[in-house]
């Protein structure tokens, strides 16, 4: 039997098929490579996000008359810890250091007790609530809260979540409150925040 001596055009030719075999299966597992890099970005973002709503803090304020209480409050309505950063009440835009100050400000004298407290620098598990300042009578707080009105004041208190996503919550009793998202809190110095 006689052989053909090999064909150096088929030997190129096989060699080109096999190495674009090569080429073709590097290409696929570098795709697959990416995708599972794309899955896996996909699959950290939302347990970032299923975190965040289990971490969520929402902090509220208002007036309460309920039950003999009459006081101003602030309320942890989320489910999950406020970390008051900073607390700030401000009188035509100057800062104003405590109750004592504010009522000096409205001219106010309460008839009967009160009782003040800080937010400042504070932690509201969820449910929790601050009684920010409380009076024994109906008349205290209505004249505190229309001095506060005629003196246009706003308390603003940044608050954060264990994440360190952080809110700057605006209240004032005659007016809606004001919620937004900020990068992170102010650090403010001692003496232009607010200590009650």
């Amino acid at each position: 039997m006689h052989e053909r001596p090999p064909n150096p055009d088929e030997s190129a030719a096989a060699a080109r098929r096999a190495i674009r075999w090569d080429a073709l299966a590097a290409i696929i597992a570098s795709l697959v490579g990416l995708l599972a890099l794309v899955v896996a970005g996909y699959t950290a973002y939302i347990q970032r996000q299923q975190v965040r709503a289990q971490v969520w803090p929402y902090l509220q304020m208002g007036k309460d008359n309920a039950e003999g209480q009459y006081e101003l409050i602030a309320v942890n309505s989320g489910v999950g810890p406020v970390i008051v950063r900073s607390v700030q009440v401000l009188v035509a835009g100057k800062p104003v250091e405590s109750w004592h100050a504010l009522q000096h400000l409205m001219g106010f004298k309460p008839a009967g007790e009160v009782v003040m407290g800080t937010l400042n620098r504070m932690v509201l598990a969820p449910g929790d609530k601050i009684h920010w300042i409380q009076f024994t009578t109906a008349t205290d707080i209505n004249a505190f809260v229309s001095g506060w009105q005629k003196l246009h004041a706003e308390a603003r208190v940044c608050y954060s979540s264990t994440l360190g996503e952080s809110w700057m919550l605006e209240y004032r009793p005659d007016s809606r409150t004001k919620r937004r998202t900020v990068s992170r809190c102010p650090r403010l110095p001692a003496a232009v925040q607010f200590d009650g």
